[in-house]
């Protein structure tokens, strides 16, 4: 008889497998992916461009490409799109990122054929009718003002500059540079760079629906994108404090640029990152809220991009505790380069990482988004299971070591608003 009062043994789990893709290419080279998985019947399709922030030749440009590519064609205005789309059970979202310009599209499986048909009249028919461009230039003007009265808003802008400078990856979208967007840079950029598409398919994928995508793949543009370069001027370390009056809130932005994922040591940097500060069980946490009671949160990240990555911690705190948080994260800095972290914290804060990464690969669309960073980055196909298997043998020594590489508080930039 099942003893229920006698908790079942312990079993640690190791294995994260992902999907393996079908890889598809059309005549003209561009890439299909398709991870297939799940029992209900909807599928998601992304299609990636090189493009987004890093490209554009103007301040905007990319962001508007994308808030606008569903606001008109040559036969249908925005509300027949919208329409279509409700009528087909789909939704779509276009973004424009750092590196990347993304065409996401959640569909039912039996729709796909007719949604994709929409979709590729906006890739080659967006029009960016003039009222729609200005409603949305105007909207953005409001946003920016609302959220330029924000602390967070105001030092994570500050904070990317100070450790980007002129850089692509510093630069931010202002009133003047929203002002300037006009139709025409938006129809240039959509014909200039959202072309040689990598598509990955997800979801509900059966032999009818593989057919319709690979029939998609074939109509996508292709063409040839100049390649930019922009090179990294080391910055010089600062402390920037802006007060911020009324603000009765500070908000800290503290970090770095720091290794990639293509480096060696990277999963030894992100788990470091993990104990210090990215779970509620974490250092940052347990002195700073529980101890201190000096914010409701804090948190300590990498933020990776392809190019680039960068440490950051972060936390919004009562104006008077600024200086006492900003040295009580220096302590835990300096103490995590000094003293080895004990056992029983260590294996908490590994079981908390490699749990969390496994809890989020349980849908076909997960393993999709998994897939998509080992895809754009260059990664090998066992990117996450190394990941895992670092993290489970991770040693006290290593995690000083890490720290001591990469955590000396002279070279981080403190960046504070309020």
């Amino acid at each position: 008889m099942l003893d229920r009062k006698q908790a079942p043994p312990f079993q640690k789990n190791t294995l994260l497998t992902l999907l393996t893709p079908q890889h598809f290419k059309s005549p003209k080279g561009d890439d299909l992916f398709v991870l297939s998985g799940g029992t209900q019947e909807v599928v998601r399709v992304e299609l990636i461009a090189k493009a987004g922030k890093w490209y554009e030749p103007d301040s905007g440009t990319a962001h508007f490409t994308a808030s606008q590519l569903d606001k008109g064609t040559k036969t249908k205005s925005s509300f027949q799109l919208a329409s279509l789309f409700d009528a087909y059970g789909a939704h779509l979202d276009v973004t424009a990122g750092n590196d990347f310009f993304t065409i996401t599209i959640y569909s039912l499986s039996k729709n796909l054929y007719e949604v994709l048909g929409v979709v590729s009249e906006l890739i080659h028919q967006a029009v960016f009718p003039e009222q729609e461009l200005l409603l949305s230039k105007n909207i953005a003007l409001q946003n920016l003002k609302v959220n330029e009265e924000k602390t967070s808003f105001l030092a994570g802008k500050y904070f990317r500059k100070a450790i980007f400078g002129e850089h692509p990856y510093g630069k931010e979208l202002d009133a003047q540079s929203i002002e300037q967007v006009e139709r025409e840079k938006l129809s240039t950029y959509l014909k200039s760079f959202l072309v040689n598409f990598q598509v990955i398919a997800s979801g509900y994928v059966n032999d009818h629906t593989l057919k319709v995508l690979t029939q998609f793949l074939d109509q996508l543009p292709s063409g040839e994108v100049k390649v930019k370069e922009a090179t990294f001027t080391s910055p010089t370390v600062v402390t920037d404090y802006r007060p911020k009056e009324g603000s009765v809130q500070s908000t800290i932005r503290y970090g770095k640029r720091i290794i990639n994922r293509q480096h060696p040591d990277f999963f030894d940097l992100l788990f470091t990152t993990h104990l210090l500060g990215g779970y509620f069980g974490s250092r940052l946490m347990k002195n700073i809220r529980e101890d201190k009671g000096l914010t409701y949160g804090i948190f300590s990240s990498v933020q990776s991009l392809l190019r680039e990555s960068y440490f950051i911690i972060g936390a919004d705190v009562n104006r008077e505790n600024r200086e006492l948080t900003m040295t009580e994260i220096q302590k835990e800095l300096v103490k995590l380069m000094q003293e080895p972290v004990s056992s029983n914290e260590l294996e908490t804060a590994r079981n908390h990482f490699i749990g969390s990464l496994q809890s989020e690969v349980t849908t076909a669309f997960a393993h999709g988004d998994k897939f998509k960073t080992i895809l754009l980055n260059a990664l090998p196909a066992d990117y996450y299971q190394q990941m895992v298997n670092r993290v489970s043998t991770i040693r006290a020594e290593d995690l000083q070591r890490c720290a001591n590489l990469y955590f000396k508080t002279e070279s981080f930039t403190e960046v504070t608003v309020g």
